[in-house]
């Protein structure tokens, strides 16, 4: 998988293009900076969206391509963002530690997916937020992104249960229509989710 991610992302064009995903954007900006964790963050683009907003961002992801781009996109738009290198069943960011967590297009295998999602909770700090989007089953239907795996897409149910020790704030199943980059194009069945952890 690490090799797919950095054979997508050696080209020379942002695949899922510059500017941040819409629902991140909307979400991040209507909350007050502070410390954002963003796994799987690939070329950027929400990172640097968020630092420019006056977040402290750190990124992380296998792909040594992805992280490349990330900091250089960083650099052309002159904010700073901490990038690292790491698997999401391994990287360890301190808990307790975060202001908000954002999973935009973060697809896992069923055998991590719950693992993850519930260890990112932890390093919430109380009162953070949680900012899901993905892909729904349905998208099977669409060419418009997404893993071609059924396996690896999503339904309300498992993202209800994975977050449940969160407090929902917004939670839809909806269409969007993406212009992300040459991958992202089109109408697209996406889940949505802004959650926040108890301040107790």
């Amino acid at each position: 998988m690490k090799e797919q991610w950095n054979e997508r992302y050696a080209a020379s064009e942002y695949i899922y293009g510059i500017s941040p995903n819409r629902w991140f954007a909307e979400k991040i900006a209507s909350l007050k900076p502070g410390r954002l964790l963003l796994p799987a963050e690939g070329e950027g683009r929400n990172a640097v969206y968020a630092a420019k907003e006056g977040w402290e961002v750190n990124a992380f992801d296998q792909s040594e391509e992805g992280k490349k781009k990330a900091l250089k996109l960083a650099s052309e738009q002159k904010v700073s963002i901490s990038y690292n290198l790491g698997d999401l069943t391994e990287f360890e960011p301190p808990h307790n530690d975060y202001d908000a967590v954002a999973l935009i297009f973060v697809h896992m295998p069923v055998e991590i997916r719950q693992t993850v999602h519930r260890k990112l909770i932890e390093k919430l700090k109380p009162g953070g937020y949680l900012i899901l989007e993905a892909f729904t089953k349905k998208q099977l239907q669409n060419t418009s992104g997404g893993p071609r795996n059924e396996s690896l897409l999503y339904e309300h149910s498992f993202i209800a249960d994975d977050f449940k020790a969160l407090n929902f704030i917004e939670f839809e199943e909806t269409t969007t229509s993406l212009d992300e980059g040459p991958l992202h194009q089109g109408e697209a069945f996406v889940i949505r989710l802004l959650a926040q952890k108890s301040v107790k």
